[in-house]
């Protein structure tokens, strides 16, 4: 959701708190616009990243709710650049998103992480699309994010969709991975170091 991370997947860099140097997209120019949406299914926390330690983010887009999100319009090569760094793999190969999505809106690249492109829908008319794992909410043990990494993500969460800190701070706490992990107040005072 953040638009200074999504600058470190285009310009390359290592973001304040992570643990990785990515090398950024072919084309690093910011995107054309960028909205609040709201995607189909839920955010749960899950797996050991990397780059911040503790749980990664995941969209599971086949459970009943509705989850806060921040679209960016890029360029298709821009999108297969950011999706490869996710996905452990160099950028440089673009993808066919239509071939991939066909009548399903769901391609498996991979078995790991992000390595699943899912439709999220359109918005303005333009094709949403997104990453996320190909397992299910429940399919794997929740894990908890680690503190910078969801200074991150609701430093996004609040610029991308005007929430509060206290909003923020009670969404990210009440997601499955982060729940009983994470209290409201705790995550409330990690964004207040912003």
């Amino acid at each position: 959701m953040s638009a200074e991370r999504l600058g470190h997947y285009l310009r390359g860099g290592c973001p304040p708190g992570g643990g990785i140097v990515h090398p950024g997209c072919r084309d690093p120019s910011p995107p054309l616009r960028t909205r609040p949406v709201m995607l189909p299914g839920v955010l749960y926390f899950a797996t050991e990243s990397h780059v911040w330690s503790g749980g990664r983010a995941f969209l599971d887009p086949e459970v009943s709710g509705r989850a806060p999100a921040v679209a960016h319009l890029l360029t298709v090569g821009q999108f297969s650049d950011v999706a490869a760094q996710e996905m452990g793999r160099p950028p440089g190969r673009d993808l066919d998103l239509a071939a991939l999505l066909g009548a399903t809106g769901r391609a498996v690249l991979g078995p790991g992480r992000y390595e699943t492109l899912v439709s999220a829908g359109e918005h303005d008319g333009i094709p949403m699309v997104t990453f996320t794992a190909p397992w299910r909410l429940g399919d794997v043990p929740g894990n908890a994010p680690a503190a910078a990494y969801l200074r991150m993500l609701g430093s996004g969460l609040m610029a991308g969709h005007g929430r509060s800190a206290e909003e923020a701070a009670a969404y990210l706490a009440g997601r499955p991975g982060a729940a009983g992990h994470w209290t409201a107040e705790a995550v409330r005072q990690l964004l207040a170091q912003d």
